[in-house]
């Protein structure tokens, strides 16, 4: 197809950001430079009707209000009580966090599209929502994966605990994590964005996702997704090995406790940080490893939200509802803040 038919086709369809063919034998170079030509992104629109797309606002608006209610309220109670400055409580506190930068990561950009009807985002906020939320996403596992770490050290070699679980190895460990978050991050976000885009600049997902994005490639990028599979197929499948080897060796010692109520103890300490696990591993698992031909719009848009803003919001109300410790702290400032009102 000639030079003149390509320029007319743009015309026509100014939204496709299409790359002609290159015969020359610089064609590669010629294709990765028109693929800087998109200058933003078409993010999938969460309703076709007005009063829809304010019902998904509205909705957006209230889990985020209340991921940000929750999450603040356990950082302020870890940060206030020092009664609660154990390990345990400390990489719960690096838990909410990661949970409100999700939060802050994907809603507003949608809560902005949803009230003002657009599905625009620029190129470069692209790049950043789609790092920040890799970052946070991946940090979160980490620290899932210590936290597991820190109930079978508390219920299986619990003389160990202040030595294994000092001070300064939870700093390292929370650092580390947070450290290899970025850096699996920055991995994803730098590959995928050298990447020669020329499918056009529509994402099927209400945020900026890895996949949705190398779908837009113009080169074969198998052996780039290989790689990138195989090294966060290890990273994943380590930590999920080590959750599920550290559980059975949980459940193991809880069955030796020989008195009921220490049992329930050590067993409402532990369900909690299960159900968290069980509920981001599920979600994402699904998200990503889904066949195919059950790959539908409306069903990648409920799996979107379902692993990167219903986690979130709920994770706070599992931990202070089993958690009596952090529960009469919360009743405690409580009381204070309307003491001092």
């Amino acid at each position: 197809m000639g030079e003149r038919a390509w320029t007319l086709l743009r015309k026509v369809s100014p939204d496709l950001s299409l790359c002609p063919p290159s015969t020359g034998p610089h064609g590669l170079r010629e294709e990765m430079s028109n693929s800087s030509s998109i200058s933003h992104f078409l993010l999938l629109a969460l309703a076709d009707t007005r009063q829809l797309q304010l019902l998904h606002f509205c909705l957006f608006l209230g889990i985020s209000l209340a991921a940000l209610l929750g999450n603040g309220l356990i950082i302020s109670a870890i940060a206030c009580g020092h009664h609660l400055h154990t390990p345990m409580f400390f990489f719960l506190l690096n838990l909410a966090l990661t949970d409100l930068g999700c939060i802050c990561t994907t809603v507003p950009k949608a809560m902005h599209n949803s009230l003002w009807d657009t599905r625009n985002i620029s190129y470069s906020g692209c790049a950043a929502q789609a790092f920040f939320f890799i970052f946070f996403i991946g940090t979160e596992y980490f620290l899932l994966t210590i936290m597991c770490y820190d109930r079978y050290v508390s219920i299986c070699k619990p003389l160990h605990y202040g030595t294994l679980l000092g001070s300064r190895a939870c700093a390292h460990m929370a650092a580390a994590a947070w450290a290899s978050g970025f850096l699996y991050s920055l991995l994803h976000t730098a590959n995928t964005f050298s990447l020669p885009l020329c499918q056009g600049n529509a994402l099927r997902g209400f945020f900026c996702e890895i996949p949705q994005i190398i779908k837009l490639s113009c080169l074969d990028s198998y052996l780039r997704e290989l790689g990138l599979i195989v090294v966060s197929a290890c990273l994943l499948f380590g930590c999920y090995v080590f959750i599920v080897f550290s559980y059975v060796q949980i459940f193991r010692a809880m069955l030796r406790i020989p008195s009921e109520q220490g049992r329930h103890k050590a067993f409402s300490t532990c369900l909690p940080h299960l159900a968290v696990v069980s509920l981001f591993l599920s979600t994402v698992t699904f998200a990503y490893l889904k066949p195919p031909s059950i790959s539908f719009p409306s069903l990648d848009l409920s799996l979107s939200v379902l692993y990167s803003v219903v986690p979130p919001a709920l994770n706070p109300l599992i931990y202070s509802l089993r958690n009596q410790e952090l529960k009469d702290t919360l009743g405690k400032l409580m009381i204070l803040h309307f003491q001092k009102h």
